[in-house]
């Protein structure tokens, strides 16, 4: 089966060495908050970094500390030796104007343990001038290769990174996939029943079924002929809700299952009949629509409720309650234990994905603004009209349009809304997210 398709890079050492600021630094952010405050990371930070043309995860962990003192030092612990543990490659920082310490050399000896590739970096390092002076004693560690970097200003970040991309997976484990294959990933809960249902597909055992929830660490592909399409079906880690997430692997598998929005086309959410729509399958459903990905919704063991109307009809308004942006999504009932509703799942996927990537001629997109605009006409922003002139087609999955305007500042969101609407509407795009990009006119002039 194809691989994971990118590498999780884990940044590990002491508080304070400087982690999040070369995190900042690589991901060319500030997500990570920089405090001189040691613990100030109390948990893992990640972030998609695309880096020499390879997409991989970066993780800022908290710091490895032996104080005694603060009550979160073993849950930091815990989530350092999880990233050791789970991810590809591990940045180890070590503070060059500190020195070695007893914590540095304790994480030396279980990074011995391992085979990840681990790059050993001395931070704090701000020029050339400085390397000698400081490296000396981390020689003593018996190490072949230091990396001496400056995170705040720079030093030797360029070199580090090349060092770096030089380990990175290449993101092309779907390339020798056959034409036409849709790319389809089940997302949900743990033990909501992803493998389960994958299994009813099929019609064989290809995934192991346990009861045990996260039996699933990492996504799983299985490639399916049926009619004239292929389908890649990518059955992914459980996403737990973040109170439930202490187990050391399962921050992991979140990233893991989070990175298979990166290789589909459509997601499929998995909702449980017993439990209803959670606050953690909305945060999924989020995550769907955050990489503008084609999504079904899927409640699973209906067999629960089938001579419950009264619940039946209370999970479907939970659902339309809980998440209302999301209103252009399929919704499925099915039973992976007994098979109901599974033959109506692939008529969907396909009427989707035509949706998904499917074109227009500009012709008639600029009939529709046009339509659209003497239909509901624009409102005012600073004593002058809205004008809409025109509109072409820049992308798909999902479809994406550009309509030049004089004002991008002055559409408000519920004429954007309505919009929106009017698009899905004249172009039947009933079933998928779409995207509509407004421009200025102006700003074409100004930058031909």
């Amino acid at each position: 089966m194809p691989e994971q398709t990118y590498s999780i890079v884990a940044l590990v050492g002491r508080p304070n060495v400087g982690k999040s600021t070369l995190f900042n630094r690589i991901t060319r952010s500030r997500k990570a908050l920089v405090d001189s405050t040691p613990g100030v990371t109390r948990d893992r930070h990640y972030e998609r970094v695309v880096w020499d043309e390879k997409l991989f995860m970066l993780v800022d962990t908290g710091g490895i500390d032996d104080s005694a003192e603060d009550v979160m030092v073993n849950h930091i612990r815990n989530q350092a030796m999880a990233a050791i543990e789970e991810a590809d490659i591990i940045l180890f920082l070590m503070d060059g104007r500190e020195g070695l310490t007893p914590v540095d050399h304790e994480v030396i000896e279980m990074l011995r343990r391992t085979s990840k590739a681990i790059f050993h970096v001395v931070n704090k390092v701000d020029g050339p001038e400085r390397e000698e002076e400081l490296l000396g004693q981390f020689y003593e560690l018996g190490i072949e290769k230091l990396w001496a970097v400056s995170a705040e200003h720079s030093y030797g970040f360029a070199t580090l990174m090349e060092g770096l991309s030089a380990q990175l997976k290449e993101n092309d484990c779907d390339r020798n996939l056959p034409e036409n294959t849709i790319k389809i990933a089940f997302f949900g809960r743990p033990n909501v029943g992803k493998s389960s249902m994958i299994n009813r597909i099929l019609g064989e055992n290809r995934m192991v079924v346990s009861d045990v929830s996260g039996t699933t660490r990492d996504a799983v592909d299985t490639l399916l002929n049926y009619g004239k399409y292929n389908y890649l079906l990518i059955d992914t880690a459980g996403i737990r809700r973040k109170g439930k997430t202490t187990e050391k692997l399962e921050k992991f598998s979140i990233l893991k299952g989070l990175a298979a929005l990166e290789r589909c086309d459509i997601a499929i959410v998995l909702l449980d009949a017993s439990d209803g729509i959670t606050e953690q399958d909305t945060k999924v459903i989020g995550y769907t629509q955050d990489h503008n990905r084609g999504l079904i919704l899927v409640v699973n063991k209906w067999d629960l409720v089938q001579d419950d109307k009264k619940r039946q009809q209370e999970i479907m308004d939970e659902i339309g309650r809980a998440v209302p942006f999301v209103g252009f999504a399929p919704l499925l009932t099915v039973s992976a234990l007994s098979g109901y509703g599974i033959k109506r799942l692939f008529p969907t996927i396909g009427s989707m994905y035509r949706q998904f990537t499917r074109t227009f001629p500009t012709s008639a997109l600029n009939r529709l603004l046009r339509d659209a605009v003497e239909g509901h006409s624009p409102p005012v922003y600073k004593n002058k009209r809205l004008k809409f002139y025109y509109t072409s087609q820049v992308g798909t999955r999902p479809p994406k349009f550009v309509i030049m305007t004089n004002s991008c500042k002055g559409i408000h969101f519920s004429y954007q809304r309505y919009l929106t609407n009017r698009y899905r509407e004249g172009l039947g795009l009933d079933k998928v997210p779409l995207q509509l990009i407004f421009r200025d006119k102006s700003d074409q002039r100004d930058n031909p």
